[in-house]
Parts: C-alpha cells; sequence; structure tokens
C-alpha cells in the first residue's frame, strides 16, 4: 500500500499532492451524477460493465505505465489472492448499493454513508486490531451512535443503504490496508477475481435479448464505456496524493466527496431533506467535527516529537 509523504515534504512536492487529492475526492464527489447518465439501465448489469471496463482500462494503464510485472508478482502469492477475493466481494456489494441508490434518488443515503465511514473504520480497528478508543474518539463514535438511532426512531428504520456502503468501505480499507500490494494492480486483480461472475451475468443477459450494451443510445454507451476511466482515475490521483502528503490530510479531506453528494441531493435533485435526516446528519457532522480535531492534536503530537 502506497504510503504518505513525512511531515517535512517539500513545498511543490505538497501542492501537487493537494491538487491530486482535490481531483481524486472531486471525481469521487462527482460520481452519482455521472452514475445519472445510466439510470435506465439496471445497478446489476451497470455493476457488471464497471467491473468488465475497469479491467479493461486498468490493464491497459498498467501496460503502458510497464507496470504488469506487478500482477504476476501478486499471481504467485496465494496469501495475497485471498486477500484480494474478499476486498473484491466487499467493493462489489459496495458498487452495487451505492448505484442502486442513485437510481432510486437516495443520494443523501451515500452522503451519509461516506460521512460514517471514517466512524465505522474506528470500530473495525477497535474489534479486529483489538485498538483502544481515546476519549474523543469515543465521544465521536457515542455522537454517531447517536445519529443513527435518532433517524431509526424517527424514521422506523435503519438507514440500509448508508451503513451498508460504510461498513463494505470500511471493510474493504481494512482489508487492503493489511494486503501489501499497490492499489492499481490491486485493482485490476480484484477485477479478474470478479470477472467470471460478471461477465457470466452479462452473457446470460445479453441470449436473455437484454440490451446490456445499449448500442441504440450512444450517450448511455458511451457513458458505460467510461465506467473504467471514472472507476481507476480517482484511485489512481489518490495514490498519488498519499505518496505526498501526511494521512491526517487527507483524512480531512475525504469529506471533500460527501459534501458535494449532500449538496447534489439537495440543491440539484431536490431530494427531501426531512428534519430526522438533518438531525442525523448534524450529528455525525458533530462526530467528525470531534474525531478530526483529535486526529489533527495528535498528528501535531507526533510532529512535535519527532
Amino acid at each position: 500500500m502506497t504510503q504518505a509523504a513525512p511531515a517535512g515534504t517539500a513545498p511543490d512536492e505538497t501542492r501537487t499532492g493537494l491538487f491530486f487529492a482535490l481531483g481524486a475526492y472531486g471525481l469521487w464527489g462527482f460520481l452519482p451524477g455521472y452514475f445519472k447518465l445510466v439510470d435506465t439501465v439496471a445497478p446489476e448489469i451497470v455493476v457488471a460493465q464497471r467491473i468488465v471496463w475497469s479491467l479493461l482500462f486498468v490493464g491497459l494503464f498498467l501496460m503502458v505505465m510497464r507496470r504488469t510485472r506487478e500482477i504476476g508478482e501478486i499471481a504467485r502469492e496465494p496469501r495475497l489472492v485471498g486477500f484480494l477475493c474478499v476486498s473484491a466481494g466487499l467493493i462489489a456489494v459496495n458498487w452495487l448499493v451505492f448505484v442502486w441508490a442513485v437510481e432510486h434518488e437516495k443520494v443523501l443515503d451515500v452522503s451519509l454513508g461516506y460521512f460514517i465511514n471514517p466512524l465505522v473504520s474506528i470500530l473495525v480497528g477497535l474489534v479486529v486490531l483489538r485498538e483502544k478508543l481515546s476519549p474523543l474518539q469515543g465521544v465521536a463514535v457515542g455522537l454517531a451512535t447517536v445519529g443513527v438511532a435518532l433517524q431509526a426512531v424517527l424514521l422506523g428504520g435503519l438507514p440500509w443503504v448508508s451503513l451498508c456502503l460504510a461498513f463494505s468501505f470500511a471493510g474493504y480499507g481494512y482489508v487492503r490496508k493489511i494486503t501489501p500490494v499497490r492499489a492499481t494492480p490491486g485493482l485490476w486483480m480484484e477485477t479478474v477475481l470478479l470477472m467470471p461472475l460478471a461477465g457470466g451475468y452479462l452473457l446470460l443477459q445479453g441470449m436473455s435479448g437484454v440490451d446490456i450494451f445499449r448500442l441504440g443510445t450512444p450517450t448511455v454507451f458511451a457513458a458505460l464505456a467510461g465506467l473504467g476511466i471514472v472507476t481507476a482515475l480517482p484511485l489512481i490521483l489518490f495514490s498519488a496524493a498519499a505518496r505526498r502528503l501526511p494521512m491526517v490530510l487527507i483524512g480531512l479531506m475525504q469529506y471533500i466527496a460527501p459534501s458535494l453528494h449532500f449538496v447534489a441531493a439537495v440543491f440539484i435533485w431536490h431530494e427531501p431533506l426531512r428534519p430526522a435526516t438533518l438531525a442525523t446528519f448534524g450529528f455525525i457532522w458533530l462526530a467528525l467535527g470531534v474525531f478530526s480535531f483529535d486526529s489533527w492534536r495528535r498528528w501535531k503530537a507526533r510532529a512535535s516529537s519527532v
């Protein structure tokens, strides 16, 4: 996995890293708008095509960058392939729920899920890695729990889309963290592992008469063909940013994407922002404020001790 640059990174490198990070999170933030272009296609077909086109685009990128040797190194390690099977399953679930939510006008739930994600990652560390919560982290998790519980009580159910996105992506992040492969070849191997399911499903749909590529609608076909680019490009930019920026800064910038989701859902697609939903967001935002302050304080303490 890529590591962040140390605190003493040169200003030019830091500036470049900020541009890469803004590009990555900006693209992720506008991703719901992109999937609106294919909302006439069933979510499972969109995800299957995302896998196919990502495999082609990422494979081409690795060939151009002369990094195909990394694929062979991964394939020769059954342990790495096993971990990537797990991460592939988690990201496939995440993609499917994301596309379903966008097509069913639940982008606010998507936004909430990715706001919750950093706090779920804390819980993963607590349960899986037996890490200890700092007092402020405990406060942040408590506030988030109150926010989710409030929505469950007032709206009569848990925000399952948000929780599914948050837990699947946090789980994906944990598995990739403990899997020593770089981001882009790792993504390519994940798409290879998912290809039998995706390709088989598309083949069955095509044989049953479904126009899976929407060749009669050029704009939809072009959007489907571009899924490989919109999947891989933000990841490539993020990897470049992570090599140049401290992780605390990367962590603070991750809120750009769900913030863009929130703004687009409310002001562009006019999804209803109920008082209960707004209250939930309020608790989550407060929790993230506490969490971000604690992360920043810890980073400053480490930097001053070096």
